[in-house]
């Protein structure tokens, strides 16, 4: 059985702020909040992995941070989202204005040598963002709407010094999610 694994940058002591962003959708029905302590921004999900894969991930990891050549930054968490449109809403997130750059470079180093590993190539532009909610109905889509057009919250400045390979574990009230291995920028 293999380990579903993502990397990550985390919103490290965010979750109030996250809670807080959180809070303007609370009369929004259909929506699945994300626990804002585990709030982070994903730059490879790499899915399910054998076990006996795991050290030679951790080893392309730490070579492409080192390729990456980001140094520890601060990265300012703002304004709202949604994938994949206003008109068709899944996901709801919160943004990240400074430390994009930094993501971006990071998410292309480790895209460039999980892909050269066999992994599944992202099937998307990357957009640095955290995740908030899932929208598992239509109900509250135009207070979605409304909020993500009209609100702009500054969630909050986060030191970021290292990258983690996170474990994700499915069980019944969510996923939960564990630090495999950490990558000093």
């Amino acid at each position: 059985m293999g380990k579903r694994l993502f990397v990550s940058v985390d919103l490290d002591g965010l979750a109030e702020d996250v809670a807080a962003v959180q809070e303007r959708f609370a009369d929004a029905s259909g929506l699945r909040f994300t626990d804002p302590e585990q709030a982070h921004v994903t730059l490879k999900f790499l899915g399910d992995t054998d076990e006996d894969r795991v050290r030679s991930v951790c080893e392309e990891l730490d070579a492409a941070v080192r390729d990456a050549g980001v140094d520890p930054f601060e990265m300012t968490v703002s304004g709202l989202g949604v994938f994949p449109s206003l008109d068709y809403i899944s996901v709801v997130w919160v943004g990240v204005d400074e430390g994009s750059h930094e993501l971006t470079a990071l998410h292309e180093a480790i895209e460039e040598r999980t892909v050269a590993m066999g992994f599944d190539a992202a099937d998307h532009e990357f957009t640095p963002h955290a995740t908030i909610a899932r929208m598992d109905h239509a109900g509250g889509k135009e207070i979605v709407r409304e909020r993500v057009r009209e609100d702009d919250p500054t969630v909050g400045r986060v030191a970021v010094d290292e990258v983690r390979l996170k474990e994700s574990v499915l069980g019944s009230d969510g996923s939960t999610y564990s630090t495999v291995e950490r990558f000093e920028l």
